[in-house]
């Protein structure tokens, strides 16, 4: 449980090689991959987990270094995001550009197919985020991270209903000030 098989400096090298391999995989297959669109990615994702633990701890099963291990992963992934924050150019050329797959109500095959999506699994993101189908949304990006922005067509039911209070106090404070003029005369 705490004699460990492989030296310290090994236990730290082994989990950045990794999370570099990792971080420069996951830009390549794209963001597909992050936003766990299918049953598919899931286990690939969650495969890919057990499938460098061996990588990142070597023959060594024991707990402290298990946890060096864990530790340098969170530590580099700290400084990585740090760095990336100050350099925000680079950080753009890293995790890349949004997509727009959806723009002024057209679907853009092009875009969906760089980004291996299907219209199917389009219209499965488009009904988690409340819409009732494909034809409702102006516009959709797929950001870096693999998170979706969806902007519908009409304007939400909260921006109708704030611009009908909005013109009712208008029409109100009119009528006030007509009442006002009148009690003055």
């Amino acid at each position: 449980m705490w004699n460990m098989s492989v030296p310290v400096l090994e236990k730290m090298v082994r989990p950045v090689i990794v999370y570099l391999f990792l971080v420069i995989l996951l830009r390549v297959f794209g963001k597909r991959e992050l936003a766990q669109l299918n049953p598919f990615d899931l286990v690939v994702l969650m495969s890919l987990s057990n499938t460098v633990q061996n990588a990142i701890i070597g023959n060594d099963n024991s707990l402290v270094g298990g946890l060096i291990g864990a530790a340098t992963l969170l530590t580099v992934n700290y400084l990585v995001v740090r760095f990336l924050f100050k350099h925000r150019r680079l950080d753009q050329i890293i995790e890349g550009e949004p997509t727009t797959l959806i723009e002024h109500g057209k679907i853009k095959h092009s875009a969906l197919a760089k980004e291996l999506l299907t219209e199917n699994e389009l219209r499965t993101v488009a009904h988690r985020q409340g819409f009732g189908s494909i034809d409702q949304i102006d516009k959709c990006v797929i950001e870096p991270g693999g998170t979706f922005f969806m902007q519908g067509k009409t304007p939400p039911v909260d921006e109708t209903r704030h611009k009908e209070l909005l013109k009712r106090l208008e029409m109100i404070s009119m009528e006030v000030a007509a009442l006002k003029r009148g009690n003055h005369a």
